[in-house]
């Protein structure tokens, strides 16, 4: 199966760059979906000095897959970039992951959920992202238990929460009927507990995908926003978001 990281370079990137990078996942119930979700991100951040990339990953309609696969193929994606740095331009160790929905659990997966990296690959390249940023993301499978029973709890991030996980901000609408807020609030919890940084912004009254680019304007420039301000914070930006 071939799939495609569609790369966005900032202007004047040199390949002895060490530029920061992120890898988002889109967002379709595991489905279905396009990775043009978040070529809006991508172009914005690739304007702020990141490498953006938007990955694909293997999903039902297309490959007959399960979520198994889509935390698989995120991983995949995290280590054939850090495994590219040099020629990417990019610092392997500054490799953040992103996604919405079910691409935010393919994300998230990839940060916290041990095994599953195909035996293939080179098990000395870490597929760990370095920092998570997830819009309204599935955590915790078992608010699709009936799809997936216990294979799904197995890929539950909010089941392995432990200590050194990657700095995470979470955007969750209050009204989302499908992945009820609740879910990310027990596993922010769980995060802060165990140390982790885990920040998680609500907004009120949203429904679940608020956050897209053509649903609302306003919500997309406020997300992305606070997303700048998070990878600000931990040096993968710097001085004030351009939104």
């Amino acid at each position: 199966v071939e799939l495609r990281l569609h790369i966005f370079n900032p202007s004047g990137l040199d390949q002895s760059d060490k530029r920061p990078a992120i890898v988002f996942f889109f967002g379709g119930g595991w489905v279905s979906g396009s990775p043009g979700q978040f070529f809006p991100h991508c172009q914005y951040l690739a304007s702020r000095g990141m490498v953006a990339i938007s990955a694909e990953y293997r999903v039902k309609n297309r490959h007959g897959t399960t979520p198994l696969e889509c935390v698989a193929d995120g991983k995949s994606a995290v280590r054939w970039v850090r495994t590219h740095a040099g020629e990417l331009g990019v610092d392997p160790d500054r490799i953040a992951a992103g996604g919405g929905s079910a691409g935010g659990h393919v994300a998230a997966s990839a940060g916290i959920v041990q095994g599953l990296d195909e035996e293939h690959e080179d098990a000395s390249v870490s597929s760990v992202p370095n920092a998570l940023v997830l819009f309204n993301p599935v955590v915790d499978l078992s608010v699709v238990a009936d799809r997936f029973g216990e294979r799904g709890l197995a890929i539950s991030p909010v089941r392995h929460v432990r200590e050194d996980l990657p700095p995470t901000i979470i955007f969750h609408g209050t009204a989302d009927q499908l992945v009820p807020i609740e879910s990310v609030e027990r596993f922010c919890e769980k995060m802060t507990e165990a140390g982790n940084r885990c920040e998680l912004v609500k907004f009120e009254g949203r429904p679940h995908a608020f956050f897209n680019y053509g649903t609302s304007k306003e919500d997309y420039a406020d997300t992305v926003r606070r997303a700048d301000r998070f990878l600000t914070s931990l040096g993968y930006l710097e001085g004030d978001a351009t939104i």
